[in-house]
């Protein structure tokens, strides 16, 4: 029986603005042709494609473009699982981490840990070379605005998953 792949990215659990909603779904389309083409490696790397393409679009909250918290800078989660072994990893509030969910496969795959936060996790990507980001890459006007009129943000998160 042949194997059949299958990727679901996703750009968010809030609403999107008239304005906005076009925008998204191109993203999202993008997002999963990058996943897509990156399914070679297997079902983790269809993932970790889909979302690096959505932590650099600055439509959606995750990396560039992401909300900025209560003292107006970003902070960034992301958390990978394999299903196949059942291993996980995952970073929280890092500031410097130009892809979040690089860096989270890179805690899975060291294996000692599973959760790692902000400067703890900094560290953690010096030694494991994973690419640093000065933080004000990751605001947006867009964003700005939002914090300084303490609006709640559109597409609260993404993700993707995928199996074969």
């Amino acid at each position: 029986m042949a194997s059949k792949r299958t990727l679901v990215v996703h750009g968010g659990a809030g609403a999107w603005s008239e304005e906005l909603r076009p925008l998204a779904m191109e993203g999202i389309e993008r997002a999963l042709d990058a996943g897509l083409a990156g399914f070679g490696g297997g079902p983790l790397e269809a993932c970790l494609a889909a979302v690096r393409f959505l932590e650099d679009d600055p439509i959606f909250n995750a990396g560039i473009g992401a909300s900025l918290n209560a003292d107006g800078f970003v902070e960034l989660d992301a958390g990978v699982r394999d299903g196949r072994d059942l291993r996980a990893g995952a970073v929280a509030a890092v500031r410097d981490i130009r892809h979040p969910v690089d860096l989270a496969r890179a805690v899975m795959e060291d294996g000692r840990h599973v959760l790692l936060v902000a400067d703890g996790a900094s560290h953690f990507a010096d030694q494991a070379g994973i690419e640093k980001a000065d933080p004000k890459l990751f605001i947006v006007e867009r964003r700005r605005r939002q914090h300084e009129q303490w609006q709640r943000g559109e597409g609260d998160t993404v993700g993707a998953v995928a199996f074969e």
